[in-house]
């Protein structure tokens, strides 16, 4: 399923139809880099966004992170522009992501991101680097954990910040360099 059309309150809908049902019409809406480009990458601010979203994906596969899937959400899947006349300033993102098979003991996970506890793994850091406000769930945690991380990122980015309008969001698989090159070149042709 593409990604859908804004509706008329300017945001992703959070399901199509006349009520929730089937996971194929509802949020969040599955895709490939390359569709979110398309449908997404409306502007050259938001080009910008995309490459540090990408140039982050790619930062993440260097350190083995590259099992899982995102949601891209925030105000860039939303018609920001029609209506409040602004540029989206971010893509909001959370990763749900598997450790590297080598590194599923806590101790090794552990020493193996230390480094990157102010860079990959740091909102703020991202936010300046990659234009993303990221943040994980790592799956490798108890259900528990992971079911209330969820819960808490997917219903804090299923509203609209202003209005707590409900809205819909886009998953994008993680994986090898591949699946990104039609995204990269899409970009790289439009200058971004």
């Amino acid at each position: 399923m593409p990604i859908p059309a804004f509706n008329l309150s300017l945001v992703l809908p959070p399901f199509l139809g006349d009520r929730p049902g089937a996971s194929a019409t509802q949020s969040p809406y599955s895709a490939t880099t390359e569709e979110l480009v398309h449908r997404l990458g409306t502007t050259p601010a938001r080009n910008v966004l995309l490459r540090g979203f990408l140039n982050l994906r790619a930062e993440l596969r260097a350190i083995g992170v590259d099992q899982g899937f995102q949601w891209i959400d925030g105000s860039f899947v939303e018609d920001k522009e029609r209506r409040l006349g602004l540029a989206p300033g971010d893509i909001d993102l959370v990763t749900i992501f598997n450790r590297p098979a080598a590194l599923v003991a806590t101790p090794d996970w552990n020493a193996h991101i230390t480094p990157y506890l102010g860079t990959l793994f740091h909102a703020g850091h991202c936010k300046a680097e990659y234009h993303c406000e990221a943040f994980y769930i790592d799956g490798s945690a108890s259900g528990l954990t992971i079911a209330s991380q969820s819960a808490f990122w997917f219903s804090l980015f299923s509203h609209q910040r202003e209005t707590f309008r409900w809205k819909g969001l886009v998953r994008c698989e993680l994986g090898p360099a591949a699946i990104d090159v039609a995204a990269d070149a899409e970009l790289a042709r439009r200058g971004a």
